[in-house]
């Protein structure tokens, strides 16, 4: 009886330790040595550059510009400004101002790039984590690295850029326009996409990682959170990064390191200085202070490579590395070792068929239980709290207090479904289901996701315990539950992972994966005699998560409500809107829109693009007012041949941020130039804005004072109809209206067109 209790202890103890392992537990103070880096003194920073919002154009941003660098100034660099118009894949035009600074290295030789943005994204997010974060943390390893008076063999090229909220406009004006981008050899890019949790290292490479990997093993950062799987699912996410403008357009490698936890404060009013975890800002710098001396010093010539590395992190290993070139041989290996096992088994007596199936059973109905209870649990509950939805993120402010919910209920499944398989010498029987599925999911995985390939190490872990079993009449319990220890190590974070990565949607996954770990811990749960009462302290336990998560999700100043609200002017035929996002009105939104609004569906037909293409739910009628319209002014009307060409400015005539330009898909164009920038055509294609999407050309952010200047040709006979919106995001302070402030409980939504007075005028070219 204590050998299994010791057994359980050291499983709790285990997954305690593989999350333990992925974050500091302390921050360094204002005492740390000079040459090193510290939280507290990288957070006077931070509290400087996030008072406000800081979007690109706006006043604040230019505070912001000016800090950054002053404090660059401070270290004896000599900061430069890179500005000029750019429009992104997305069509996205902006004039970012990028900051940039130079150290010089002994040698002549690759530089080492230290990466980051200062805008935040529009119009209300701090940007304290996105990327303030980032800011500070190049600020503070960088005075780090110079206090020690060493100069380095590389340049090191510090790239703060502008714009990167906008579609990596910034990025793209530095790899395209300036000449520093040829002498870089690496990229270490620091972002956030929340305001917590554990920094993942993501590599960014157009060939493959082993050299990549080496060198990150050889600097030796102290808590490593990185896996070969997580940037496979990150090619497929939407989700690009400065870093990856490095590497399509110029040819560069380099590491993302990301924070991506509490993620309900990415783009909004509560990613502030505040909310910033200090224990991830503390990852950060145990990140920036090791790879910033080794890459200082290392051969950058010699990063790319054509072979690619199975990577993940492991506590007290770090970083564990080996070629791609081993997963088949590891396959075959771990299959037929199961395969000798099976016979070795059956030979000795040691299986029964009759234990096996019923090992089967109970997994594949643990297994699909929990998967049917996890998928359909979630929209259960999004029907049940419709509020939910509001959260564009997909991640709930609960969300955490959820997972241990899902994952309380489905070991409560497992080991309900396992609790009539006790018998003192039928435990390697039942181990043989789960290897059986566990075998076939690393076969599909080194086919079809060969990042994952690393998940064949628990299976051979399992392969020796159930080995054990079969040649011992009463295996030690301890010793099954050291080999328990790397299943748990490795996978257990991944429960984790992906809900907070992909959305509380991916629940499921969460779910079927505690059903596939349980099963590789049979060794230490297969011989409990009494699971039934295992499963009922679990249910307890999940019920009791699930009245936490209830209790808290209710709207409150500390998880706000997200909502919005739109006046919409047509100045075509002097008629005007309040339109909403949200899918569940508020006493804010309804003092505009009343309780029975009608659906906007006539409103999306063309509208401002957002990142989850989020279109209005509900519109009403709303008064007219005087806003000023733009000034349109057409010359240069000129017929060459069958081309007819012409130039169109609009002036805006109040401050605005952002305007966006639609046509039919009848309207064909030649060529599009916008303040001097050529269009985004995608390869291949004959005419600009070939295959645009709901009739959308392109989206301008304007800053104070700049015209929209075009420069367009079209066939000769075609009557040319542009549709212009003009947008604002003073709503809440525009003298033409008398907007109550929201509640403490709300704040703007993120992701779309919000607090905005927007105008829409028809130009038409007959």
């Amino acid at each position: 009886m204590l050998k299994k209790a010791l057994a359980i202890l050291i499983i709790i103890l285990a997954v305690y330790a593989s999350f333990d392992a992925l974050l500091p537990n302390k921050i360094s103070d204002l005492e740390t040595p000079l040459n090193q880096f510290s939280t507290e003194r990288a957070l006077i920073q931070l509290a400087e550059i996030s008072k406000k919002p800081h979007y690109t154009g706006s006043e604040e941003h230019t505070k912001v510009r000016n800090y950054i660098v002053s404090e660059l100034e401070k270290l004896g660099l000599e900061p430069q400004l890179q500005e000029g118009y750019t429009i992104s894949k997305w069509g996205n035009l902006a004039k970012p101002i990028n900051i940039l600074a130079r150290i010089k290295g002994t040698a002549n030789t690759k530089a080492l790039m230290l990466l980051t943005h200062y805008d935040s994204n529009p119009h209300s997010a701090i940007g304290a984590s996105d990327a303030g974060s980032g800011v500070v943390t190049i600020l503070e390893g960088l005075r780090a690295f110079l206090a020690d008076g060493k100069q380095p063999k590389n340049d090191i090229i510090i790239g703060i850029t502008d714009a990167e909220e906008l579609g990596l406009n910034g990025a793209d004006l530095f790899v395209n326009q300036h000449h520093w981008a040829k002498d870089i050899g690496l990229v270490l890019n620091f972002e956030a996409r929340g305001s917590g949790g554990p920094s993942y290292m993501l590599i960014e490479t157009n060939g493959g990682n082993a050299n990549l990997m080496k060198q990150f093993v050889a600097a030796n950062p102290k808590f490593p959170v990185a896996n070969s799987l997580a940037y496979s699912i990150y090619k497929m996410l939407p989700n690009d990064t400065d870093l990856t403008v490095f590497r399509r357009d110029g040819n560069i490698e380099g590491f993302n390191f990301a924070f991506i936890d509490d993620h309900f404060d990415y783009h909004t009013k509560m990613d502030n200085y505040e909310r910033l975890d200090r224990n991830t800002l503390e990852h950060q710098g145990s990140y920036i202070m090791p790879l910033l001396h080794h890459f200082s010093q290392a051969n950058l010539e010699q990063v790319k490579s054509t072979e690619d590395y199975i990577y993940f992190n492991v506590p007290f290993f770090n970083t564990v590395i080996y070629p791609f070139s081993w997963i088949i041989p590891m396959l075959i290996l771990a299959i037929v070792l199961f395969i000798g096992l099976i016979i070795y088994g059956f030979r000795n007596r040691k299986l029964q068929l009759k234990a096996i199936k019923m090992g089967f059973n109970s997994f594949l109905l643990s297994l699909i239980t929990s998967g049917i209870i996890s998928y359909f649990g979630w929209s259960l509950l999004l029907l049940i709290y419709p509020e939910y939805k509001e959260l564009l993120h997909g991640f709930t402010y609960n969300g955490h207090t959820y997972i241990w919910f899902f994952v309380l209920i489905t070991l409560a499944i497992s080991f309900m479904f396992y609790g009539n398989t006790y018998k003192a010498n039928n435990t390697a029987s039942l181990l043989v289901a789960p290897l059986t599925f566990w075998l076939i999911i690393c076969t599909a995985i080194a086919l079809k996701l060969e990042g994952a390939s690393f998940f064949i190490i628990p299976v051979y872990f399992s392969l020796a315990a159930f080995f054990v079993f079969l040649k011992q009449k009463q295996p030690n319990s301890f010793l099954l539950a050291i080999l328990c220890i790397p299943t748990l190590f490795i996978l257990a974070p991944f429960v984790k992972m992906f809900p907070v990565g992909l959305g509380l949607k991916m629940l499921v996954a969460s779910a079927v994966l505690v059903v596939l770990i349980f099963g590789l811990c049979l060794p230490v749960f297969g011989q409990l005699k009494h699971k039934k009462r295992w499963s009922y302290m679990f249910f307890f336990f999940g019920i009791v998560a699930f009245f936490m998560a209830h209790f808290n999700s209710a709207f409150t100043p500390d998880t706000p409500k997200p909502n919005s609200l739109v006046y919409t002017l047509d100045l075509d035929n002097n008629t005007a809107l309040w339109a909403t996002y949200d899918k569940t009105l508020d006493s804010y939104t309804e003092n505009f829109l009343g309780s029975t609004p009608k659906e906007a569906s006539e409103l999306n037909k063309n509208t401002f693009g957002s990142k989850y293409a989020s279109g209005y739910t509900y519109a009403s009628n709303a008064p007219v007012k005087a806003i000023p319209s733009p000034k349109i002014e057409l010359s240069n009307d000129t017929i060459i041949n069958n081309t007819r060409f012409f130039n169109i400015c609009v002036m805006p005539q109040r401050h605005v941020q952002r305007m966006e330009l639609f046509s039919d898909s009848t309207n064909l164009f030649k060529s599009f130039k916008i303040n001097g920038v050529d269009a985004y055509r995608a390869k291949g294609d004959s005419l600009v804005f070939q295959n645009r999407k709901r009739n959308r050309l392109f989206s301008f952010y304007v800053e104070k004072g700049q015209m929209l200047e075009m420069q367009i040709s079209v066939p000769k006979n075609q009557t040319t109809e542009l549709q212009l919106f003009e947008a604002s995001f003073d709503l809440l302070e525009n003298k033409h209206f008398s907007i109550p402030p929201r509640s403490p409980n709300m704040i703007p939504k993120p992701f779309v067109l919000n607090d905005a007075v927007l105008v829409k005028k028809t130009i038409t070219i007959e």
